[in-house]
């Protein structure tokens, strides 16, 4: 019987989705590329026939439409978490213990040996599909982990990700009437080394890394070029269902995901115990080169899903997950020559310029030497062959030098005894391993970097002075110091280039709406070596003005909570100089800057209160308060607030993009718990 055009185009995409299922989720073809071809052909003449017969989730609407000006933000219905990481077998081991023990504290029977699933952590980016009755609805990145931007055009051009999800028909499981499924983006180790070779022969820039690759593709506003790139994808969680029952386990959770449709890692296993967890990440780890994509670790999660809603989870990262990161990439090359940069506080920081090498998928050539003393202890001169290291982002350093290959006319390094910016004198106090410029804000490199902390978010918190801005105030001499910002006209703003008089009237008026500020947001942006937002806050408490701070003695500044000798020195150093004590004197001068900010402000722990005897400290970044009024009201309550973690430290708040200081608390034993717990304990309750 001859089919009509509904009907045989209905056929087609249902032969296309199944062969689409086969090849992509089960790995397993089951027609060659020239069949397959002639089925998307036939399809699309007869949609170009019958323009009524096409549909969103046909196969041939995957590329579409006209670029998008902007990536609109969408908000995920459940968060989506970061995990902890762990660096050593010991890290794993504690991680598996603290299970237990939260367990075990919970009166939760658990084994003595947990089940974990076990995978790759793909080195990609982060995505979260949002499907409806089993059709696609949107697509974000993972952004802040609870808003993301909206990619879902760049997504649908992916084969491996499923329009519509299978359905009852074709699985046996049932399909969710809402899902939010959460996966990792990436590219082919062999199709980015592809894309770069073409791009190279037609001029192109070629990418660093098959990350950033992935990141760059699925971020274009022409969802064409997206469909160009070889891009592929793994799913592993699920946020948010509705109208069906979820698995029971982890591993059955990726079975299902699957069955859906849904691409997952083939490399995923179940494990036992601390030692199954170790045996896989030794296994992955010699098999690493030979995967066709890139990782960086392995991921344990507690299988059970009623153990991990029992664990729960702290700030943004799960109790009952972690990430095993593999050690950091090295290679070997040869170090050409070392300069010198300047900061914000005038230390001057050695870089070492190497030959390019690729790092991890990277291409390094510049590496930090840190200070003279680790020149010093590693040896490393100029013309050896040294060993570079890369760690995830972070900045790449020298690791040692190779001294069998030592060529006769390598040279020591040597601190420059004036600055390499204004010519200063470089100054190095005894006992600290800094070098530092002498010329405070007549070193062109220091103001700049000053002035933008200064004006930045967490100091002034002024709007529009971007880092672009503040080097061409500078180079024109225009701002020499923070005090100068307040004298800035709009005529003399609109001067500088790709500076329109809206942009500049806008400038002017943010600074004149941060003429009101407090002591501890000042203090803070003045940049005294040492002197952070949570000393500046201490600071502000126990003197409560300007005027007392600037008169204390070292014994005085020690008082203080958290001030040992050499931040009282610092202090002390700061505002001896007769320049900085004039910048103050014009920042509060009415004919000048006009800054104000309440002279009796601080305000000391309340003697009394349901928090008093508890040392807390905060770190990260939180959605519903700022660190500063956080502080402020844990004070009120009877709490200290430290500005560092240490043995004496009762509990430790960790937000958004905790870091060294998480470490350290996990490290010593003290308590870590998150927003939600800060919320409770703002409120009066215990936790």
């Amino acid at each position: 019987m001859t089919l009509g055009p509904a009907q045989r185009a209905k056929a087609l995409r249902e032969q296309i989705v199944a062969h689409d299922y086969r090849y992509y989720v089960l790995d397993d073809p089951s027609v060659t590329d020239a069949e397959y071809d002639a089925l998307m052909v036939e399809l699309r003449q007869l949609e170009a026939a019958h323009p009524e017969l096409i549909s969103p989730d046909s196969p041939t609407q995957r590329v579409g439409g006209a670029p998008s000006p902007e990536f609109r933000p969408v908000s995920h219905r459940v968060g989506m978490l970061s995990l902890d990481n762990a660096f050593a077998d010991e890290d794993v081991i504690a991680f598996d213990r603290r299970a237990h023990e939260r367990l075990a504290s919970d009166g939760v029977a658990a084994p003595v040996d947990l089940l974990y699933s076990a995978e790759p952590k793909l080195d990609g980016l982060a995505i979260s599909l949002y499907y409806e009755n089993g059709r696609l609805i949107n697509a974000a990145t993972r952004g802040d982990g609870t808003t993301g931007e909206d990619v879902t055009a760049n997504i649908r051009t992916l084969r491996c990700v499923p329009l519509q999800l299978r359905s009852a028909e074709q699985t046996r499981v049932q399909v969710p009437r809402e899902l939010e499924v959460r996966g990792e983006v990436f590219m082919p180790t062999e199709g980015f080394m592809r894309l770069n070779e073409r791009a190279a022969a037609a001029g192109e820039k070629v990418f660093a890394n098959p990350r950033n690759a992935a990141a760059g593709s699925l971020r274009q506003l022409d969802p064409r070029v997206t469909a160009a790139r070889p891009l592929q994808a793994f799913f592993y969680a699920v946020g948010h269902w509705q109208g069906v029952a979820a698995p029971d386990s982890h591993h059955e959770l990726l079975r299902w995901l699957a069955e859906l449709g849904l691409r997952t890692c083939p490399e995923s296993r179940m494990v036992r115990g601390v030692e199954g967890c170790l045996a896989y990440y030794r296994d992955l780890g010699a098999r690493r080169a030979q995967l066709p994509y890139q990782i960086d670790g392995v991921v344990y999660k507690v299988d059970a899903r009623s153990l991990q809603e029992q664990l729960g989870q702290v700030a943004r990262a799960p109790r009952w997950a972690i990430a095993h990161k593999f050690p950091a990439d090295e290679a070997i090359t040869l170090l050409r020559e070392v300069e010198f940069q300047v900061g914000r506080t005038g230390t001057l920081t050695p870089v070492a310029r190497l030959e390019p090498v690729v790092v991890g998928g990277v291409t390094v050539s510049n590496a930090t030497l840190h200070n003279m003393d680790e020149i010093e202890r590693k040896d490393v001169r100029i013309g050896d062959t040294v060993i570079v290291r890369r760690a995830g982002d972070v900045i790449p350093e020298i690791v040692r030098v190779v001294l069998d290959r030592r060529p006769q006319h390598a040279r020591r390094v040597h601190l420059p005894e004036s600055c390499p910016v204004c010519g200063h004198a470089v100054v190095r106090v005894a006992g600290e391993a800094a070098a530092r410029c002498s010329g405070g804000y007549s070193c062109s490199a220091q103001r700049k970097e000053a002035l933008r902390h200064f004006v930045s978010r967490r100091a002034l918190d002024v709007e529009g002075l971007g880092d672009k801005l503040i080097e061409q105030l500078v180079d024109a001499e225009l701002v020499r110091s923070p005090a100068d910002f307040w004298a800035l006209s709009v005529a003399q703003l609109s001067e500088l280039p790709r500076m329109g008089e809206k942009s500049a009237a806008n400038v002017v008026t943010a600074l004149h709406e941060r003429r009101q500020t407090t002591l501890p947001r000042l203090l803070h942006a003045l940049g005294i070596p040492g002197v952070g937002e949570s000393t500046a806050a201490a600071l502000a408490a126990h003197f409560g003005s300007l005027q007392r701070l600037m008169e204390a003695d070292q014994a005085a500044l020690q008082a203080v909570s958290d001030i040992g000798p050499v931040i009282a020195a610092s202090l002390r150093a700061y505002f001896d100089d007769a320049g900085h004590r004039n910048e103050l004197k014009r920042l509060r001068d009415p004919a000048g800057a006009a800054l104000e900010w309440p002279e009796h402000e601080g305000r000391k722990p309340t003697a009394e209160g349901p928090l008093t005897g508890l040392t807390i400290v905060i770190t990260g970044s939180f959605t519903g308060i700022t660190r500063e009024e956080a502080t402020e009201a844990l004070q009120k309550l009877g709490a200290k607030v430290a500005g560092s973690v240490s043995g004496k430290t009762s509990l430790l708040i960790a937000g958004e993009e905790a870091g060294s200081k998480l470490a350290k608390a996990q490290a010593l034993g003290v308590r870590v718990v998150g927003e939600q717990e800060l919320k409770t304990l703002l409120s009066g309750q215990p936790i």
